[in-house]
């Protein structure tokens, strides 16, 4: 089983910026994509920025030009560089990973806990 443990939460100003690490550890046989999710209540949650393995990347408009999602591949972690934060950007943070299921040969979605980014105008 693969567990993600997150990183970096905490309140800062408006302007301010925050770094979120998200670390795999457990029975990793393979990582595809990690990213970064936000909730967004009575909905589902929704994208902020994914990577791939490769480094592709994929960001959400409103995060465009502040934040900057990178990885190591080489430890299982994914970062989340967040500069210029707004009040509008206050909210629980959720890493995710897609981790290879061995026995079903299909990538699963696994979960971190989440944590709390509070921006103060």
């Amino acid at each position: 089983q693969v567990q993600l443990l997150e990183f970096g939460g905490g309140s800062v100003q408006a302007g301010g910026s925050l770094t979120l690490s998200c670390a795999a550890s457990g029975r990793i046989v393979s990582i595809g994509d990690m990213g970064w999710y936000r909730q967004v209540p009575g909905k589902q949650r929704a994208l902020i920025a994914r990577i791939s393995p490769l480094g592709i990347t994929t960001y959400a408009d409103s995060v465009k030009g502040r934040f900057s999602i990178s990885r190591d591949n080489g430890k299982n972690t994914v970062f989340l560089q967040m500069n210029n934060l707004q009040p509008e950007d206050t909210d629980f943070y959720y890493c995710k990973a897609d981790s290879l299921d061995e026995e079903i040969q299909r990538f699963l979605e696994v979960w971190g806990q989440g944590t709390l980014i509070i921006v103060s105008s």
